[in-house]
């Protein structure tokens, strides 16, 4: 009986200590309104500065305007570059939206360039088709598009009803795209200096399949209250949504239980009396203990992911590296310092901390992140080799990652345009090589005697050097062909 009670206390405490909560009540919300999915632009073009500070900053001014005009309406956020994600469903909580949106940047799309087809597509994926409301996507973008089915997707969803805005931001002259890892202007494969420009045709023509609207951004009021009559347009419908007021929590009748459990185990007398009460003293110090230790962990691992949340990185790392110190072996507190680390630009410490994480994890969904994030800290600091033994890796235990089967084919390509760029130098070198032998034949040959005359005929040597004079010609023909191919070649967007 003793020990049932002891194990049961045990048992109460752990379920305490996780901190079981159950919604105490919720609210009903009738509103009037529609679902707006917004879907903003993050490649690197975006940073290009025609518009001051930049677009996307501008972008989202217009974005946060456009929400505050929405108070009954249901805001989504989609981001792209050269794919697409859903950064924020569809939700009436204004201020969460507004949080997403500070913290989009062209660091939360791996894979750069600018794919509109898929942000469309991901916009209508995140409605929900079984509410009857009206529904509205709103993309904000330069342009700059490096796909073609943008106006193709455009046109069915103004068949189903879904009305499609574009807003413009840019200029048509254009702006070069200040790169914030490098701190100097992107330039492409041939060593040019990008020129990103707003392609207006292009945004103008998806707003006109979608039946909506395009502006070419002027002000933030002028652009944000257009859209809104624009809604004003489509009509509301009445709607009811509901959302949890409080939680109920729960730890307080767990460990009450536990009390009273041990406090009877206490009272029941046995013949091995002290020992028996040393032991279960002792075990429920450990227990104790040992809570204490994790509640400590927890608690600088969340104070952490707070710091993080704000971009204060300094303080983030040392929270987490408090938790280390508590539990060397918490994956989660290895995990996120490599991530902290790694916006440090900290990319050998960043490497450590993920293969802490690799090491001190059970589960295979954690390793693969780590394995990912460890290819992405390796292919910023140009270790392509590491780069994409470390995307393999996250590929083998989640083949269903696309993010990483991507990222493996982009540092697979760089790596075979880094071995091509090799062997093109190669050449140079050997030719140096063999212009070192021959001056050194040359030296030997001036310190043997001299030949005797070539009795060769005058005829036979204008025959050998017309000959020679051909095979130099066709080798020269060669040598323009293979030129004039590399030319040819479209470098890879990625901006």
């Amino acid at each position: 009986m003793k020990f049932i009670l002891f194990i049961s206390a045990f048992a109460l405490c752990a379920f305490g200590i996780a901190g079981l909560v159950k919604p105490d009540s919720t609210q009903k919300v009738n509103r009037k309104g529609i679902d707006i999915m917004i879907a903003l632009d993050v490649s690197k073009s975006m940073l290009a500065n025609d518009i001051q500070p930049s677009r996307l900053e501008r972008a989202k001014q217009v974005i946060t305007k456009i929400i505050e005009n929405s108070p009954e309406d249901k805001i989504g956020l989609v981001v792209f570059a050269g794919r697409a994600y859903l950064q924020m469903p569809m939700t009436i909580d204004h201020a969460a939206a507004k949080m997403y949106l500070s913290s989009a940047s062209p660091d939360d799309v791996p894979t750069q360039g600018t794919v509109i087809s898929d942000a469309l597509k991901m916009c209508y994926a995140a409605f929900n088709p079984k509410e009857k409301t009206y529904k509205s996507i709103v993309l904000i973008s330069d342009g700059e598009d490096h796909d073609d089915n943008a106006i193709k997707i455009a046109k069915q969803l103004g068949k189903e009803g879904i009305m499609v805005n574009t807003i413009g931001i840019g200029s048509t002259e254009g702006a070069p795209i200040m790169d914030p890892e490098t701190n100097s202007y992107k330039t492409d494969d041939k060593g040019n200096t990008v020129i990103s420009k707003l392609n207006e045709q292009e945004l103008s023509d998806i707003a006109k399949n979608g039946n909506g609207l395009y502006q070419l951004y002027s002000t933030t009021n002028e652009v944000a209250n257009n859209i809104k009559n624009k809604f004003s347009g489509i009509g509301t419908a009445t709607i009811s949504d509901s959302s949890y007021e409080s939680f109920k929590q729960y730890f307080q009748y767990l460990l009450g239980a536990a009390f009273l459990f041990l406090l009877i185990e206490f009272f029941i007398s046995e013949k091995r009396k002290v020992k028996r009460k040393s032991l279960v003293a002792l075990l429920l110090f450990l227990f104790i203990s040992s809570s204490s230790i994790a509640q400590n962990v927890k608690s600088k691992i969340i104070k952490g992911n707070e710091a993080y949340k704000k971009n204060d990185y300094n303080n983030a790392e040392n929270n987490y590296r408090d938790a280390e110190k508590l539990d060397e072996k918490n994956s989660i507190a290895n995990y996120n310092l490599g991530n902290a680390l790694y916006r440090k630009d900290n990319l050998d410490g960043a490497v450590a901390s993920f293969d802490n994480t690799i090491k001190n994890s059970t589960e295979d969904i954690t390793k693969e992140k780590a394995y990912y994030n460890k290819g992405v800290a390796y292919q910023k600091a140009k270790k392509l080799p590491e780069c994409i033994t470390a995307y393999k890796n996250a590929l083998i235990l989640n083949p269903q990652d696309e993010d990483a089967r991507q990222n493996l084919q982009r540092a697979l390509m760089e790596q075979k345009q880094q071995e091509q760029k090799d062997k093109k130098d190669q050449p140079k070198d050997d030719k140096k090589k063999k212009n070192q032998q021959q001056n050194q034949k040359d030296q030997q040959k001036n310190q043997q005697p001299k030949p005797q005359p070539s009795k060769i005929s005058k005829q036979d040597a204008e025959e050998k050097l017309k000959s020679l004079l051909e095979k130099e010609k066709e080798l020269q023909d060669k040598l323009h062909k293979i030129k004039g191919a590399a030319a040819g070649d479209k470098p890879e967007k990625d901006w």
